[in-house]
């Protein structure tokens, strides 16, 4: 006789869809959010009243880190990032507006006029990106249309977003200086 199991899922795409799940819960409209991805046995073991019955042993949590303001530029927030060595790894949700490619042509200098007139377009569309990282390089990307947000569609794929994927590898980094 041969047992059967269910196949393990990976600890990553969990927490990055459950992250996603908790911002989408707070609707459209947000400001970017970062979350630090630890180890929710390490993570039970520092809080006793945390109840994590039933998970594996390698299950990720994520805390959102509050107070995360990037004031506009958001590759150079990322940079100044730094994460203590509990952390496995980090996620960021982050609402873009997309535009076909045509769009972007004979668009006003001054970025404030051009984003209204991207805002304006009649075929951009509102997403919100996650982007899920491990120290080790491992990374997950979802992403959600504000169009197809009450169907609850969510599509995910390695390249969605590969220079947030490098800003919050970077911010893994080891080299950190104390």
């Amino acid at each position: 006789m041969t047992e059967t199991s269910t196949p393990k899922r990976d600890p990553l795409q969990l927490v990055a869809i459950e992250t996603e799940r908790y911002v989408s819960a707070d609707g459209w409209d947000q400001p970017t959010r970062l979350f630090a991805l630890v180890p929710t046995h390490e993570l039970a073991s520092s809080a006793p009243g945390l109840d994590v019955g039933g998970v594996d042993a390698d299950h990720l949590s994520a805390v959102e880190q509050e107070g995360f303001a990037p004031d506009g530029d958001l590759p150079r927030a990322l940079e100044t990032l730094a994460w203590p060595p509990a952390v496995r790894g980090c996620a960021l949700a982050v609402e873009r507006l997309v535009v076909p490619p045509a769009a972007e042509r004979d668009l006003p200098s001054d970025p404030a006029a051009a984003v209204q007139q991207l805002q304006r377009h009649p075929d951009r569309q509102d997403v919100r990106l996650l982007v899920a990282v491990l120290r080790d390089g491992p990374s997950v990307c979802l992403i959600r249309q504000r169009s197809h947000d009450a169907d609850n569609l969510v599509g995910t794929g390695p390249d969605l977003a590969p220079g947030l994927v490098a800003a919050l590898l970077a911010s893994l980094r080891d080299d950190v200086p104390e």
